[in-house]
């Protein structure tokens, strides 16, 4: 037997450890001499790859949109494997990593997810170009494609059509990533769908309205981007749209038209240019774009649907026009011919007229125009009248002029006009403050409503506040607590409205305490206010100042009331003072049932 040393066995297994200490190393290196490439190229840069790689066996073409769009139009040779599918990872993960890969899709404008170039570079993928910059309608523009395009072309205006109503807004990011496919792609893969498209963030004024009583007549909620079939079938907000609106289309085979009141119409009995609103229609490659009240809506749908455009407008008062382009979510979409019909626009691609027009007056569309009659979300003046009641019976304000009117009876004895002059004075200043707070609460849900889909959980918002500020009146009512949070003034606050008040000597004086003593009462009174305001903000400011006179006229009756009362000897102040702490609660108890009782309406769209 052979000895070996401790020191020569030491030597030994360090000899053996660094030996495959260098193997295992080595292969690892070995592992790393490939050299991945993840990178963005633009469609030219694409094209010019597919061009150099036809007969490169080694080189894979990804189509990552949905199915139905890959099936309608997709580039030749490409595969699909689509983006939203739960296995997407997976079906990546199969394909041989050391190819070299061109991916595409029409989300975002064809921007790829970089969700998708991580997934790809952690699968070690050798070569990944994405190619961006592209936009539904647009991105195969070019390319070499294959695909069951659009196969049957419908001009009969009898023939049973799927009608959408599409509520969208212009710098909605969701509607950006959607809107696209809905208007451009679904027009060409479904030649019997027809589309009226209302834009509520650039058309505010005109079809922002629209959306609120769609949504009442529908129940569809207020999330957005939304598309409305009929009563049963509608699908709001961005990926549901994705995932199944070429579902419900070809459910439906056909439907009527959805109108404004939850009614359906057929279409051959519609009326299209008596539709509300400033729509924008879409069928096929043609679009329909509302500027203004007139329009004989009979020549408006054989253009919408006809073939023969030059047959169909012999006869017809028409002007040829520059193309415009049509501005909608994420990009712009043109069109090769133009013609304006009374204040109808009507775009289309291919082949222009033949015939020449009649010779008629140039009547060139308003560039904004303002229609007459906007329609406006109902029940608008009943809710606001039953939120200024609720507001008129809070004990806050009428404690508070109470105190005033102590002070002017002190310092006044047996004097009651000073006692009619002083209160109305005070209640003229609270009218007036009262009515420019609301002035600038509703310039506040202006401002609020222009940013992105913030408008539309408005009404959900003011719904629950209202529901809220019901039962803490409610509340008051079963377990009263002087000072209740958003109920009455807090007790931090009285001392100093005494002193205030305790100082009045004049009408002068009423006044110029009235405008200061506003700002306590805010916090007792602004619950119903806020609400009112935001109901009223769907109208301009010329429109809302009416009504917003008419809550504060109804705010100040009561202590109208309580002036007339001390003038004419109905009553001491003292009385009604009693009278009001008497029946505190009770006032609480009204209020609250009116404003939770409008609240709960307003949640379940029953106002």
């Amino acid at each position: 037997m052979v000895k070996i040393g401790r020191k020569n066995l030491t030597l030994l297994v360090l000899s053996i450890s660094l030996v495959t200490g260098a193997i295992l190393a080595g292969g690892c290196v070995g592992k790393e001499v490939e050299t991945q490439i993840i990178e963005s190229i633009t469609p030219q840069e694409a094209l010019a790859l597919i061009q150099e790689n036809q007969d490169n066996p080694d080189f894979v073409i990804i189509d990552l949109r949905f199915p139905q769009s890959f099936d309608y139009e997709h580039i030749e040779n490409a595969i699909n494997i689509e983006y939203y599918s739960q296995n997407f990872r997976d079906e990546l993960d199969k394909l041989d990593k050391d190819k070299t890969y061109l991916i595409y899709s029409g989300y975002s404008c064809g921007n790829v997810s970089p969700q998708v170039l991580d997934m790809m570079k952690e699968l070690n993928f050798r070569e990944v170009y994405s190619m961006t910059g592209m936009c539904y309608g647009e991105e195969l523009e070019g390319f070499p494609t294959v695909g069951e395009g659009t196969t049957q072309i419908i001009n009969d205006s009898t023939h049973q059509y799927v009608f959408m109503v599409y509520f969208t807004g212009i710098g909605c990011r969701h509607c950006e990533r959607v809107t696209p496919m809905v208007l451009e792609q679904l027009p060409r893969e479904y030649a019997d769908l027809i589309i009226i498209e209302y834009e509520i963030y650039e058309k505010y004024e005109q079809n922002a309205p629209l959306f609120d009583e769609y949504a009442s007549a529908y129940n569809t909620g207020f999330e957005f981007p939304q598309a409305i079939f009929n009563q049963d079938q509608y699908i709001a907000g961005e990926l549901p749209i994705l995932y199944n609106i070429r579902g419900t289309i070809e459910e439906l085979d056909s439907n009527k038209f959805p109108l404004i009141d939850g009614t359906s119409q057929d279409f051959n009995e519609l009326d299209l240019a008596a539709l509300p609103g400033y729509p924008i229609i879409w069928h096929q490659q043609k679009v329909l774009i509302k500027n203004g009240p007139t329009g004989d809506g009979e020549l408006l749908k054989e253009l919408l649907v006809g073939d023969d455009l030059s047959d169909i407008l012999q006869g017809a008062e028409f002007k040829v026009i520059e193309t415009t382009e049509v501005v909608i979510p994420g990009k712009t979409v043109e069109f090769d011919n133009a013609i304006l019909v009374d204040d109808w626009i009507f775009q289309w691609n291919g082949e222009g007229i033949e015939i020449p027009p009649p010779v008629v007056e140039p009547t060139p569309p308003p560039v904004e125009p303002t229609p007459p009659d906007v329609p406006k979300p109902t029940l608008t003046l009943p809710k606001v009248l039953t939120l200024a009641v609720a507001d008129a019976v809070n004990p806050c304000a009428i404690a508070v002029l109470l105190l005033m009117l102590t002070t002017i009876v002190f310092y006044n004895p047996g004097n009651r006009r000073s006692v009619l002059f002083a209160g109305s004075a005070f209640i003229t200043a609270v009218f007036v403050i009262y009515f420019l707070y609301g002035l600038v609460f509703i310039k506040f849900f202006h401002l609020v409503q222009a940013l992105s889909t913030v408008r539309f959980w408005l009404f959900k918002g003011l719904a629950v506040g209202a529901i809220v500020f019901g039962i803490l009146n409610i509340r008051d009512f079963v377990r009263y607590k002087p000072g209740g949070l958003g109920t009455e003034m807090p007790l931090l606050l009285r001392p100093r409205v005494k002193k205030i008040l305790s100082r009045i000597t004049s009408t002068r004086g009423a006044f110029l305490t009235g405008v200061f003593v506003t700002v306590f009462l805010l916090p007792c009174t602004i619950g119903p206010y806020v609400i009112a305001a935001g109901i009223l903000s769907v109208f301009d400011m010329v429109q809302t100042a009416p009504i917003l006179l008419l809550y504060n006229l109804v705010f100040i009756v009561p202590m109208l009331a309580i002036v007339g009362i001390v003038y004419f000897g109905l009553g001491r102040v003292h009385d009604v003072y009693l009278w009001k702490e008497k029946n505190i609660t009770k006032l609480h108890l009204i209020a609250g049932i009116i404003i939770l009782g409008l609240g709960i309406a307003m949640l379940l769209g029953l106002v």
